[in-house]
């Protein structure tokens, strides 16, 4: 009876293994590091150079070698370093305003468009009124006469 439970326990286990498996994806440094912050220089951890970023690339590269989650690495690196190891704005208070406030300017050029879009498209090309007509350029008999005569000065 027991051999038959041992049994029974151990296909159970390799059944559920591949699906314990695929739930955690695996995580990798390059996918981490455009993620966080050198928390001495303040740029993008893939582009940061220097001691402080590598001893955070080692620390990372541990918690992957342990098979941490990215979720539980990046909470990880918050316990050690601090919040403002994250490159992503927090989700509330000030941070909130970095996701607000491009929303917010989008939305306002867009109903501003819609709103002006009909009036751009009802007034008449060139400025031209009505009854006038591209020939027609305004101008008096005597000016004609006076601008055909600096014209034919000109041609000389």
């Amino acid at each position: 009876m027991t051999r038959a439970l041992a049994l029974a326990a151990v296909l159970i286990a390799t059944a559920l293994a591949p699906a314990a498996l695929a739930a955690a994806p695996k995580t990798d440094l390059v996918d981490i590091e455009d993620e966080v912050m050198c928390v001495t220089c303040r740029v993008p951890l893939n582009i940061a150079e220097g001691a402080q970023p590598d001893s955070q690339r080692a620390f990372i590269r541990e918690l992957i070698a342990e098979g941490q989650t990215k979720e539980q690495i990046k909470q990880a690196l918050v316990a050690q370093y601090g919040i403002d190891v994250l490159a992503t704005p927090q989700t509330s208070g000030v941070g909130l305003t970095a996701y607000a406030i491009p929303l917010a300017l989008g939305a306002i050029l867009v109903a501003t468009l819609v709103l002006l879009a009909p009036r751009w498209r009802r007034r008449s090309p060139a400025g031209i009124g009505a009854g006038d007509t591209p020939a027609d350029d305004g101008l008096s008999d005597t000016d004609e006469a006076r601008l055909e005569a600096d014209l034919a000065r000109y041609d000389r």
